[in-house]
């Protein structure tokens, strides 16, 4: 690796640290008036779209499990998130909003559309602002390449060495 390489990997990591920060302190204030944190929010919005394992919701934000689960266990205890059985696993429940769950989400997007609004003015426009969203996908997919073990399959059809029947393809 040259030292340009080495530099432009560290300024990248660093900006992706910044990045992180800065994004969890807006998400913290967006998410404040409708009851909620970042980290509920996170969790929250994973399911809406449809109910997830909590092994899943932890895949699609490249978080811990157990991270998740702790979240997902004070969603349940608040009321904005329910367990329901899941059909391809007995022991790994799905979580899923409740109806006062996605009122909370609701309440936020107001604000979340006013900052995506002023954001993309500060980019330059709506194409640069796509352009940002696809240069973020473009590093992320390159870190999962990264990331695979050599001879599997990659993160969504991942069945690790226990083969289809094993905790990856069950959602544990």
């Amino acid at each position: 690796m040259s030292r340009r390489q080495q530099d432009a990997l560290s300024r990248t990591a660093l900006g992706v640290f910044r990045l992180n920060g800065q994004f969890l302190a807006l998400s913290e204030k967006l998410a404040e008036p409708a009851g909620l944190t970042a980290a509920w929010w996170q969790v929250l919005g994973a399911v809406l779209p449809e109910p997830l394992p909590v092994s899943g919701i932890a895949r699609v934000m490249g978080i811990t499990r157990q991270s998740v689960q702790r979240v997902a266990d004070l969603l349940v205890r608040e009321g904005l998130a329910v367990y329901e059985p899941n059909p391809a696993h007995r022991r790994a429940k799905l979580l899923a909003p409740t109806a006062a769950g996605r009122a909370a989400i609701r309440r936020i997007d107001p604000g979340h559309a006013e900052l995506a609004a002023r954001l993309m003015r500060e980019l330059g426009g709506q194409e640069a602002f796509d352009e940002t969203v696809r240069a973020l996908e473009r590093l992320s997919r390159a870190l999962e390449a990264l990331e695979a073990p050599e001879g599997l399959e990659g993160p969504e059809g991942l069945e690790g060495p226990e083969g289809p029947e094993g905790p990856a393809a069950r959602g544990d």
